[in-house]
């Protein structure tokens, strides 16, 4: 929202110096001369509240996959490559390297009779996969029972391996989505070592993020719409998914910043950009059929309070009070409320 400060002393009515400045000064009921004006239309519009920001478009999500397998490392996905559940991600010794969805790390082998978070999100893989259904066995179970067995089972044979339905450490790596490999840290050919981190990966999911200064974290909200300019200058809608809590320093030792993550509303028209740069304008507020003036029009009043100068008919001048509603940086209007003016006047300006 702009800013609107009282300045200077001695007269009844000063300009607003920020971020709109005038330079005008006026005596009661005089009006100055010395700089060029012009003059502006009051009118009734819808009126949306904007900021404008650059961004970064990219992927949502940062992950590291951690291998458990021990052997000698033979297959490794490239740089770009989308993984999805079900798929194989990488090989060691020859044997597939699984990918499952989950949030609790691979840790241990996976047999009949155990129970645990690990054996929940392996049974809701196994419904997901279609090798078994959620008839024979509940997605929402954490018992490794026969069916997941048999699903196991199943699993191992489209991979083409041993099907013994024990799914042994190492034989799959559980992340939260599907992977889009950013970067592989490890080398061909050279020992697998248990804990390694192997490969870097984002999600599949288009996001937009904004390193916004903390001191404007109040006029963003979760779920305000925004518009994003892509490089290529084409504009598509996205929402506001998450506003940051935490300040951290900007860069080069400059304000603090917090982190507001936006969502495409089209992802598809993101297009394939991957950290780009973009320009984001997000609407924090908006009022219909608002009675709106340019803000450089209004004038600080020295007893508070705002002013604007009509100009009437034979070249009367005179000053209107007005209180302030919504601003319209972007456009450089402001919405005037418990006021006599009225849409259509003609009030005076700054001239460019």
């Amino acid at each position: 929202m702009a800013a609107v400060a009282v300045v200077g002393a001695g007269g009844a009515l000063v300009a607003i110096t920020a971020p709109f400045a005038t330079g005008r000064s006026h005596d009661p009921g005089a009006v100055d001369k010395a700089d060029p004006t012009g003059l502006a239309t009051v009118a009734r519009q819808d009126l949306s509240s904007q900021t404008q920001v650059s961004a970064t478009l990219g992927y949502a999500g940062s992950y590291s996959v951690v291998n458990q397998a021990q052997g000698t490392i033979t297959s490794l996905p490239a740089v770009g490559r989308v993984v999805s559940q079900g798929q194989i991600l990488y090989r060691v010794d020859g044997a597939p390297v699984v990918l499952l969805y989950g949030t609790t790390p691979t840790y241990r082998s996976l047999a009949e009779d155990m129970v645990g978070r690990d054996v929940g999100q392996l049974n809701a893989d196994l419904v997901a996969l279609g090798d078994v259904t959620s008839t024979e066995l509940s997605p929402t179970s954490d018992e490794f029972t026969y069916w997941t067995e048999v699903g196991v089972e199943k699993l191992q044979a489209a991979l083409g391996v041993t099907e013994n339905g024990t799914l042994a450490l190492g034989q799959a790596v559980f992340e939260p989505t599907a992977l889009r490999v950013t970067s592989v840290s490890a080398i061909l050919g050279t020992a697998a070592q248990p804990g390694q981190s192997l490969v870097s990966a984002t999600s599949t999911t288009r996001q937009v993020s904004i390193a916004l200064d903390a001191d404007q974290q109040s006029e963003v909200a979760v779920g305000d719409k925004v518009t994003i300019t892509l490089p290529d200058n084409e504009i598509t809608p996205g929402v506001v998914a998450s506003v940051g809590t935490v300040a951290a320093t900007g860069q080069n030792g400059g304000s603090p910043t917090i982190t507001v993550l936006v969502n495409p509303t089209d992802p598809a028209a993101t297009g394939d950009w991957d950290q780009a740069p973009v320009n984001v304008t997000i609407t924090t507020g908006s009022v219909t059929d608002a009675l709106v003036v340019p803000v450089d029009a209004l004038l600080a009043r020295s007893n508070g309070g705002y002013a604007v100068e009509v100009a009437g008919a034979a070249g009367v001048h005179h000053m209107v009070p007005v209180s302030l509603g919504l601003f319209d940086d972007a456009d450089g209007l402001v919405q005037v409320t418990r006021t006599t003016l009225a849409a259509g006047q003609q009030i005076v300006v700054p001239e460019l």
